[in-house]
């Protein structure tokens, strides 16, 4: 570790929480339904989109029509996708004359685009048309992530409302978290990323003459607008197979720390406008304190293992000091692949520019780790914090039960319902990994796509059903997922991930906006200071660590004695 890598990392998180400050307050305004700056352009297309699809934008929905919206939208999104990717071969912009998908790989993809997951089992320059890229994948890339910040806001407003039937109208919440916060940044960041070299044309590819006279082809498409919105939307779909690790998705330094600011800006920011949205900026504060303090031990603790290095490469005769660069963006460096490994894994998305299966066993097992503690760090785009109101509700629980009072939150009793449900969501992710783990483990035709056997083995097919569990969409590259077992199986652990934890989350959000909001009193536990920061943080190690240590730590930490010993790497 240096310095000057630490500086790197702390100058990244400064930039991000100084952007996403007035980017929430500006969120806040668009969800509160209040004039913002960019009203006078957007406004008039907001209503011709009300218009057309004939909705009413004073309508209220309970939580049941809320949900119901919400599930019908992203199945209509899902055949959508499918068919484009099963008829790519008869549709237009398709200059390679690629054929249609297959259908496992095609019922895999489309669940993981419109679960915001964009697990990747394909070659994309080589398997997907320039229409699929722009018309299938990244539109979903934006709709994916406008439903996760509508259910966010939906949740909120159960929070802030009191004695409300309705929790928002899902269309108006989809249309304005496109319109207003999706399309105008990645717009900007699009344009940003053309200029630091990232390519945006139709053409299929380009031909280039190497330095031995030999004649190369390299594949082109519309990249930079596709990867704008993978970056803002925490969505991971690269236009490339290596995807951020290609030079035409993250040519230059600057390039990487643009698209690690995408990633965390938008998650960070919805943090600010949650504080404004229930009246009390201190409550937001205290949710981005809990996720920056284990997001950055995350960051130190993969640092540390990977510019430790391994007995393997300095028995080797290397310079232990160059630590392990083994997967590693040599152009970034330990410090920036390590963050943005961490990062990708603590917000829901597989946007990796470095390989996570060469990573050392414990530098590894942090991005593992990182995604079981609920992809809340500071999460998906909407998805990351109603995630962390959900673990708040079970701390202020647990607080209620130590006390011996009817526990309370942002002025909500937190009662049966809200506890069952939220245990319920939280079961989602531990059924899912651990159940569909156990079957991979033991069947030879999930065996046959591992890249190695004994405790990597282990983790390639835990990190598989966390990641699609977690709608993350990374991976160990050695997995080889593209079969009918993976595509189906890890399709759907993305499905129980995404909208298994949705249903009783919005159950929640309905059930509190019914309740009246009570007034703080000198009973009410403090939910604001660091006190609640310190409950909050341990009981989501303590839920993280029942449920998922045994599972998680059992390879990585066989293979770190195997690694500490010289038996492998």
């Amino acid at each position: 570790m240096t310095s000057n890598g630490w500086l790197q990392i702390a100058l990244l998180f400064v930039v991000v929480i100084g952007t996403a400050a007035p980017l929430g307050a500006f969120m806040a305004r668009v969800y509160a339904g209040e004039r913002t700056f960019l009203h006078p352009i957007l406004g008039p297309v907001e209503r011709l989109v009300y218009r057309v699809a004939g909705v009413n934008p004073t309508s209220e929905q309970g939580w049941v029509a809320y949900t119901l919206g919400m599930l019908a939208f992203n199945a209509a999104g899902f055949v959508l996708l499918y068919a484009i990717l099963r008829l790519q071969d008869l549709l237009p912009l398709n200059p390679q004359g690629f054929a249609g998908t297959t259908p496992d790989l095609a019922f895999n993809t489309a669940v993981s685009f419109v679960a915001n997951t964009n697990w990747q089992s394909y070659v994309g320059e080589a398997t997907m048309s320039n229409f699929t890229q722009m018309f299938g994948l990244a539109v979903q890339n934006f709709l994916s992530a406008a439903t996760g910040l509508a259910l966010a806001v939906a949740l909120v407003r159960g929070f802030a409302r009191s004695n409300a039937t309705g929790i928002g109208n899902f269309w108006v919440d989809m249309t304005r978290s496109t319109l207003y916060v999706l399309l105008p940044l990645a717009f900007v960041t699009a344009i940003a990323l053309i200029a630091l070299g990232i390519p945006q044309t139709l053409d299929a590819s380009a031909t280039a003459t190497t330095l031995d006279g030999a004649q190369q082809t390299i594949s082109l498409g519309p990249v930079a607008s596709q990867i704008a919105i993978k970056q803002l939307g925490t969505n991971g779909g690269g236009f490339f197979n290596a995807n951020a690790a290609h030079p035409f998705e993250n040519p230059n330094a600057l390039a990487n720390m643009l698209e690690i600011w995408q990633m965390l800006v938008i998650a960070v920011a919805l943090v600010f406008a949650f504080g404004r949205l229930i009246g009390s900026k201190r409550q937001g504060y205290a949710l981005l304190g809990v996720m920056m303090i284990l997001l950055v031990a995350g960051v130190a603790a993969c640092y540390w293992a990977e510019a430790t290095g391994t007995p393997v490469l300095q028995a080797a005769g290397l310079d232990p000091a160059g630590g392990n660069m083994e997967g590693k963006e040599v152009r970034f460096g330990i410090a920036l692949s390590s963050l943005w490994a961490t990062v990708t894994t603590g917000l829901s998305t597989g946007a990796v520019n470095s390989m996570h299966g060469s990573f050392t066993p414990l530098g590894g097992m942090v991005p593992l780790v990182m995604m079981k503690l609920g992809e809340i760090l500071p999460g998906g785009v909407g998805s990351g914090l109603y995630g962390m109101l959900v673990m708040a509700i079970i701390a202020v629980f647990v607080a209620g039960l130590m006390v011996g009072r009817t526990p309370e939150y942002l002025g909500k009793k937190i009662e049966a319902k809200e506890v069952k449900m939220a245990v319920l969501a939280s079961l989602v992710l531990p059924v899912s990994v651990l159940g569909f783990s156990s079957l991979a483990a033991v069947l030879p035709g999930p065996l046959a796509g591992l890249g190695n056997a004994g405790p990597h083995g282990l983790t390639e097919i835990l990190y598989a059903y966390a990641s699609g569990t977690g709608n993350n969409g990374s991976a160990f590259a050695s997995l080889s997922a593209n079969t009918p077992w993976w595509n189906t199986t890890i399709g759907f652990a993305m499905l129980l991930g995404r909208f298994a934890y949705i249903v009783p989350m919005m159950a929640i959000a309905g059930s509190l906006a019914a309740k009246t909001r009570l007034a703080p009193s000198s009973g009410t536990f403090p939910t604001d200071g660091p006190l609640f920061v310190a409950l909050l943080i341990g009981v989501i190690l303590i839920l993280g660590g029942l449920q998922f240590f045994p599972a998680l730590a059992l390879g990585p930490i066989a293979e770190q004695v195997q690694m500490l010993a010289g038996q492998t790497f």
